[in-house]
């Protein structure tokens, strides 16, 4: 029996970035692979099997126009959001049930693990009281502890309750902690079933020990967490920015950390590579971290294995079940 064409072309990710030699093996097996190199896709490449591909697994999404695909069933993305409607023509695709999948479930556990460690350090002090040492400063036992708390039976703040969320959720169940809710994308009944507390964004703000912003960039949210919002979060509460930097105003961040408002841990940032002149980098009680949360080397590779896994299913004539199907309702929200 003939194999389904599919396109393999993460970049600008190496495919053993993505994927593990295992499941690059069963996607040989499974399909006819077209390119699977580490650099971009030629566009005389992409024309010459444009007629004939079944699935694309990409890191881009500019692949021309749809109507030249017949038999595409499933464009994959490797790269961790939905693509932008400017660049993937999701009319299209809903109308032909192309299935448009992100592998965003794949980064939720290392997000969440990393989030839940940066906001421990800061509760704890952890890097405090690593400098203290290296400068000979320490502080031994009760009196190194003044400033410190315990997650346990805090009461935490989501803004945003998806997939990195749910992650993260499950991680806190042995702290007790109370979750409240914000995500104006979700009736309160959902909120409920999944254990959250549904609430307004400056209740969450202002009665929040610990705040994770989990949310991902929509027309909407750019910014949403401006000057005034900050202000009310409580002295000493950890603000942690996690998902992406799109929803807060981060030179009102910088500013008000610079006033020691509150701390702080920030994974993701404006501008990336970060200026050296940033004032961020300078900013008191705040734990700076590279973009670091979702790219653990060994963890990656469960792209690949989703993508697989779905390819799988749908070339058995059943649906994608692990990687994040693109909704009509979510995606003309994206930037």
């Amino acid at each position: 029996m003939k194999k389904q064409k599919v396109i393999l072309n993460p970049y600008s990710r190496p495919v053993d970035m993505v994927m593990s030699q295992e499941d690059l093996s069963r996607l040989h097996d499974l399909v006819d692979v077209v390119w699977g190199k580490d650099e971009p896709m030629p566009e005389d490449e992409i024309a010459r099997v444009r007629g004939d591909v079944f699935a694309i697994m990409t890191g881009r999404s500019d692949y021309g126009p749809l109507e030249d695909m017949p038999n595409l069933k499933a464009i994959m993305e490797m790269g961790g959001r939905h693509p932008s409607p400017e660049v993937l023509d999701y009319k299209t695709c809903f109308e032909r049930g192309i299935r448009v999948l992100s592998c965003a479930p794949a980064y939720g556990p290392m997000v969440a693990e990393m989030a839940l460690g940066l906001v421990i350090a800061s509760a704890r002090e952890f890097v405090d009281g690593h400098q203290a040492f290296i400068k000979g400063e320490e502080v031994y036992l009760y009196p190194s502890n003044q400033t410190s708390f315990t997650l346990y039976d805090q009461t935490v703040g989501f803004i945003g309750f998806g997939g990195l969320a749910q992650n993260l959720k499950r991680l806190l169940e042995p702290f007790r902690c109370p979750i409240q809710v914000y995500d104006p994308w979700l009736p309160e009944t959902q909120i409920r079933r999944g254990g959250g507390i549904p609430v307004d964004l400056a209740t969450l703000l202002e009665t929040s020990k610990v705040i994770f912003v989990l949310a991902i960039p929509s027309n909407e949210n750019k910014a949403m967490l401006g000057r005034e919002l900050l202000s009310r979060i409580q002295k000493d509460a950890v603000f942690a920015l996690i998902s992406r930097s799109h929803v807060v105003d981060f030179d009102a961040l910088t500013a008000l950390l610079h006033k020691e408002r509150f701390r702080a841990v920030i994974d993701v940032f404006p501008e990336e590579p970060l200026p050296k002149d940033h004032p961020i980098r300078s900013a008191p009680n705040t734990i700076l971290s590279a973009h670091r949360a979702g790219s653990v080397k060994k963890d990656l590779h469960l792209i690949g294995k989703m993508a697989v896994n779905d390819l799988e299913a749908m070339l058995a004539g059943l649906p994608p079940s692990e990687m994040q199907v693109a909704q009509p309702e979510i995606v003309r929200r994206l930037p």
